[in-house]
């Protein structure tokens, strides 16, 4: 059964439908965007002016696939680099190949490492993920600058983000200028104790977001890490996407957005793009205007979404103190299944 459970969740994973800035559109697509609004033309969340490159080196701890980096083309100096974990099944670097080439555009790093889908332990992801992130900081000290991080993961990949960035900030001492989470409807954080999530750096910032239509994994999930975690509620912000159908074409708020595999839309530019911007941008750049779209604790700048004539999709909802809006029974990895290691920090 369990084994079931974990293919069904592969191929959720693998089938969805994406979702996804600073200034509203209300212009007819002109882009390569599925649905009617376009992405954003100018501001937090439009597309920067680098040119993407690509470094691929062997996996040290999964053999036969390749560490990418994704940096800007030309670079002379190391950059701001984001860590990314990726979902259960989620091994190909294309599956969200989107949200990556928008960082090097935006003149930062990242960094994908594909763990094993099947037939190894939940250690042994966390370990794969680590050993790749390690040797491309390690190798890449022109490229990759580890004063300045980002932790960043979706589903299985955003509940290792909280241990992996753990131990990168107060094990290796990473981000001593910079250091933020950026989490996606996150499944079980394993290796993190609340002695752990109530150590964190103080200059740690966070964003944690789950979409209203995902019924894989139980949004207490992120709630118990977000409330439970040493930051302060000015530099943590909460984010809640709902759907919406803006003339005849549905924005989905599912498990699997962001993903550039099966659909690309304004939702992936308006509700995670503009915010990563912004992050970045704040973190790693220190430009204070920047936190208001970022972590604007509802500001207006921080939760107005874009519209097509008459429709526009709804504000995203911002909390520092969130609470569940549906019963554990929605969810196929429940806060209160034995499988969680945090099973006792449930809401």
């Amino acid at each position: 059964m369990k084994n079931l459970f974990r293919i069904s969740f592969l191929l959720l994973v693998l089938s969805g439908c994406a979702k996804g800035g600073d200034s509203p559109s209300t212009d007819p697509a002109d882009d390569d965007l599925d649905g009617p609004i376009s992405r954003p033309a100018y501001g937090y969340g439009a597309d920067g002016t680098f040119k993407v490159a690509e470094i691929n080196f062997a996996n040290p701890a999964y053999s036969g696939t390749d560490v990418t980096i994704f940096y800007p083309a030309g670079t002379t100096s190391a950059k701001g680099t984001i860590f990314y974990s990726h979902p259960y099944g989620g091994e190909d670097k294309n599956y969200a190949r989107g949200l990556f080439e928008f960082i090097a555009k935006k003149g930062f790093v990242v960094v994908f490492v594909p763990y094993p889908t099947t037939g190894v332990s939940i250690e042994d992801r966390y370990n794969t993920l680590w050993a790749g992130f390690l040797k491309a900081a390690t190798d890449y000290p022109n490229i990759i600058d580890k004063t300045r991080v980002g932790f960043m993961g979706h589903s299985f990949g955003g509940g290792a983000s909280i241990a992996l960035a753990y131990k990168a900030f107060t094990d290796y001492g990473w981000g001593q200028n910079a250091r933020f989470l950026f989490t996606m409807a996150p499944w079980y954080s394993y290796q993190i104790t609340n002695a752990q999530l109530q150590n964190f750096p103080a200059n740690t910032k966070m964003i944690a977001q789950v979409y209203d239509e995902d019924t894989v994994n139980d949004h207490r999930l992120a709630i118990d890490i977000f409330k439970n975690i040493s930051i302060s509620a000015a530099e943590k912000d909460f984010i809640y996407m709902k759907s919406a159908t803006i003339a005849g074409y549905t924005y989905h708020t599912e498990h699997t957005m962001p993903n550039t595999r099966t659909a690309f839309d304004a939702y992936d530019y308006y509700g995670i793009y503009r915010l990563l911007d912004a992050m970045m941008d704040y973190s790693f750049n220190g430009n204070q205007a920047a936190k208001n779209v970022a972590l604007g604790n509802g500001s207006a700048e921080q939760i107005t979404m874009p519209g097509y004539k008459n429709e526009v999709l709804p504000p995203l909802e911002v909390s520092d103190n969130p609470a569940p809006k549906y019963a554990q029974s929605r969810y196929g990895f429940q806060c209160g299944s034995t499988n969680n290691p945090r099973i006792g920090n449930g809401n």
